[in-house]
């Protein structure tokens, strides 16, 4: 059964909310468990191979043994790059079995971004799978062993020889900084253990057979991966190509019997729309989609694809690199009566959560902030960013929490559930007004010929701003009526809502994740 999370007395506070005590568990022990237990099912299947939970504890205790002899110790870092596969999942569990924090390097990531990344993350060791590495990682390089051909089952205790302290490291992420490299973040076990913990818990079953989508280089792969494994699902890797195909995707997910799928907003609307063409979505075993990392827009292909798989529920998922998974909502009830914009919802168990508001004249409107086990340990060598991030208080919050992150989210509180307005960086304010281009994306994708839509603020002159409109067509651009779209979007916004501009693109600009780079499009947009 899943379980949502709960709201106190404090949670009816719009400035606080608190998501209940956490049952946390360590990530190697829930794995080594299902090793021990369920040895013969598959854990992982990587193209034609299949690796039971028995060979893929074998493999990982094996390659444990390969980062002590090279002089891996608690404390350190493994860098880890290669494609998306079974090596790269058991060179993980391998570097946190031994007390290291695992760093995935993305192999399609620019020269000079790996090696930044190798140099920040001070790695003791990089392993790698396929073909050898293409930059200088600055530490001696090892090739990730082959798999084991049979299961040895005395390892699975191996992997839990150390004690999984809460705030010692799994893994250094890289996101975006504001310099132009990335910057690392170290999320603990007392983050990622709770975590992976509530997502088996939370989903429909414990060990539903989940596609593995995500790049290496983004917080969502840890969910799949350990959401999966310490539940004692089956992933199954998706193949790179099909990331921009979303009707062959569709094939795919039907035949590998795919029941649990994350994939952000803009994907989870392309295989929408590319479903209004199938006939029959009776070969689709899909139970649960988790989206995360940008605002949910609910479609009307979005709404259809939910009414034709009725035993399917949506999860909108909330947090960052420097807190993952803080809130969570469940889509209930008739597809078609779903808000446009959904709520991010109630923080996960062992999260408390508040809201610094912006204007006392609107108390429930404000910064997220989040305390508890869903924030990281900090930057990596940036100190001032971390002061700047990190809040310490004198006097602990009503749960006890005495650190605080700065989100940089603006959200406002309705009801007990958290609403995402926008970024505090990129607030929109028209002529002094709060608008939110996100709404403006809503009734742009209720209109014929829309495919995708993003509006974003540029501009005009100087201290003057004003809304454009970025959309994609299943019409011809020379075909595409924008007066007519601008025509039925002031029938449904207010004029301080409506964009200037429609502008027709071949496609949207995207990050290296997937999500819509507004940052390209606002660029693209800017009056010249």
């Amino acid at each position: 059964m899943s379980k949502e999370p709960r709201t106190s007395e404090a949670g009816r506070d719009p400035h606080r909310l608190w998501g209940g005590e956490a049952e946390t568990r360590c990530l190697l022990a829930a794995f080594a468990d299902t090793a021990r237990t369920r040895a013969d099912t598959v854990a992982v299947r990587d193209g034609a191979d299949e690796l039971t939970y028995g060979r893929l504890a074998t493999w990982a205790a094996g390659i444990a043994e390969v980062l002590v002899r090279h002089g891996v110790r608690p404390g350190d870092r493994v860098a880890v790059t290669g494609p998306r596969g079974a090596p790269v999942v058991a060179a993980m569990l391998a570097a946190v079995s031994v007390g290291a924090a695992y760093v995935p390097l993305d192999a399609a990531y620019p020269v000079r971004r790996l090696e930044h990344m190798a140099a920040d993350s001070r790695a003791r060791l990089l392993l790698y799978s396929g073909a050898e590495p293409a930059f200088d990682p600055g530490t001696p390089a090892v090739r990730v062993p082959a798999a084991p051909d049979l299961a040895d089952d005395a390892v699975a205790d191996a992997l839990t020889r150390l004690p999984c302290r809460p705030d010692l490291p799994v893994y250094v992420i890289y996101t975006s900084g504001s310099t132009g490299l990335p910057k690392g973040v170290a999320l603990p076990h007392r983050c990622v253990d709770n975590m992976a913990a509530w997502q088996w818990r939370h989903s429909v079953r414990p060990d539903l057979r989940t596609a593995q989508f995500t790049p290496l280089n983004f917080d969502v792969w840890f969910q799949e991966v350990l959401g999966t494994l310490c539940g004692g699902g089956t992933l199954v890797v998706m193949p790179e190509l099909l990331r921009r195909d979303p009707i062959a995707l569709l094939d795919w997910l039907a035949d590998h019997r795919i029941e649990r799928l994350f994939l952000p907003y803009v994907a989870l609307h392309m295989v929408a729309v590319a479903a209004e063409a199938a006939d029959t979505l009776e070969r689709l075993a899909l139970v649960e989609v988790n989206t995360a990392g940008e605002q949910l827009v609910c479609t009307p292909a979005v709404r259809e694809l939910f009414r034709r798989l009725p035993g399917c529920r949506l999860n909108n998922h909330y947090g960052q690199s420097e807190s993952a998974m803080v809130t969570v909502h469940t889509l209930t009830g008739p597809s078609d009566e779903w808000p446009a914009l959904p709520p991010i919802g109630l923080p996960l168990p062992g999260c408390e959560i508040l809201v610094a508001p912006t204007r006392p004249e609107e108390p429930s409107v404000g910064e997220l902030l989040v305390a508890g086990a869903p924030v990281s340990v900090g930057y990596l060598n940036q100190p001032a960013l971390n002061a700047e991030r990190y809040i310490t208080l004198d006097e602990p919050t009503p749960y006890g929490h005495h650190r605080l992150f700065r989100t940089g989210d603006l959200v406002r509180v309705d009801g007990g559930t958290v609403h995402l307005l926008s970024r505090l960086d990129h607030e929109v304010k028209i002529r002094g007004v709060r608008v939110n281009p996100l709404e403006v994306d809503a009734c742009l994708l209720e209109q014929p010929g829309v495919v995708e839509a993003v509006t974003v603020a540029v501009e005009a002159v100087q201290g003057s701003r004003q809304l454009r409109t970025a959309v994609t067509s299943d019409v011809a651009a020379d075909e595409f009526d924008g007066d007519r779209v601008l025509k039925a979007l002031a029938e449904l916004l207010p004029e301080r809502s409506l964009p200037v501009s429609i502008t027709v693109l071949p496609e949207l600009p995207r990050t290296p994740s997937g999500k819509v780079d507004r940052d390209a499009i606002a660029a693209v947009l800017a009056p010249s």
